[in-house]
């Protein structure tokens, strides 16, 4: 991930203020995350599994001394579980709420390009017709007479649902392993 390009968009003029949008593909399909909330991006591995938790949660990944929560997001999105390849990788983000910050990791089935898009090219997110749930999408952005769907990750990975894997390991997400 080392490209960066450049979005032609259809409104951008001289001075129009844009947002970065790491685009990966899940599920057969493009999504596009603000790059605002994204820690790092490493290769999918040393997942270990966590008995007892909700499907979607593929498990925990130590990075660097942490214990971090990795969400199999194809199961979150409805779909069928994510088959793990060569380019699959995990995108760890930080999400912060009522003033909590924790580190989350996503699984995506291949990370592509971090794309500029022009606040004037983001539309608000559909009433329907999206493979996934409408409240996980912050808004549309149109780039070269496409949509891409942008993910709004505090709604898709919320801190409540989450605190049931720190529960589950004692509090040591909290924590630094040893």
């Amino acid at each position: 991930m080392n490209t960066q390009t450049k979005a032609v968009s259809e409104s951008q003029e001289v001075g129009a203020a844009y947002s970065q949008f790491l685009t990966f593909r899940l599920m057969g399909e493009v999504y596009g995350i603000d790059i605002s909330a994204i820690k790092e991006i490493t290769e999918y591995g040393g997942v270990t599994y966590v008995p007892t938790m909700p499907p979607f949660i593929a498990g925990v990944m130590n990075l660097r001394g942490s214990v971090v929560p990795v969400i199999n997001l194809a199961i979150r999105f409805g779909g069928e579980p994510s088959t793990v390849t060569k380019k699959t990788s995990v995108v760890v983000l930080e999400i912060t709420h009522e003033g909590t910050s924790m580190e989350v990791g996503v699984m995506v089935d291949r990370v592509n390009e971090v794309l500029d898009i022009a606040d004037d090219d983001v539309e608000p997110p559909p009433a329907f017709g999206a493979k996934i749930r409408t409240d996980f999408i912050s808004g549309m952005g149109k780039i070269n007479g496409k949509l891409l769907v942008l993910i709004d990750v505090s709604r898709v990975l919320s801190v409540e649902e989450l605190s049931v894997v720190n529960e589950c390991c004692d509090g040591s997400l909290d924590q630094p392993l040893n």
